[in-house]
């Protein structure tokens, strides 16, 4: 289902692909994500996405207007995962009831992976 709002001139439809991709591009601008994960559940394998390729480790559902979120994120190695996830659940539900008008029902965040990020 797409996300709807209607307006006096007519309505306004929002493609769940479009939603992913801005809760995507949220989520990794946030201090501790090293970046969206993708996961291939017939392996069981977590990859980790490239920058341009950040919705596709989103899941949207909209039902009733209310949007809800789950995000596969891989985070930095030595930061608190609870503080990483907080901070991006507080920003991605911000930025896509700024984005969209509509409420955000829930967001689920679910920690893929830890990666060590080099500083050279």
């Amino acid at each position: 289902m797409r996300g709807k709002m209607s307006t006096d001139m007519g309505e306004i439809i929002i493609d769940k692909d479009v939603l992913a991709k801005y809760a995507g591009a949220a989520t990794t601008e946030c201090i501790g994500i090293v970046g969206m994960a993708s996961v291939n559940v017939k392996d069981g394998v977590t990859k980790l996405l490239k920058r341009e390729s950040a919705g596709r480790g989103v899941n949207i559902s909209i039902v009733d207007n209310k949007i809800k979120i789950e995000l596969h994120i891989i985070v930095a190695y030595g930061v608190s995962i609870r503080a990483v996830s907080q901070n991006v659940i507080e920003n991605v539900k911000y930025k896509i009831e700024e984005f969209t008008g509509m409420d955000v029902e829930s967001i689920n965040v679910i920690v893929e992976g830890v990666r060590i990020i080099d500083e050279d």
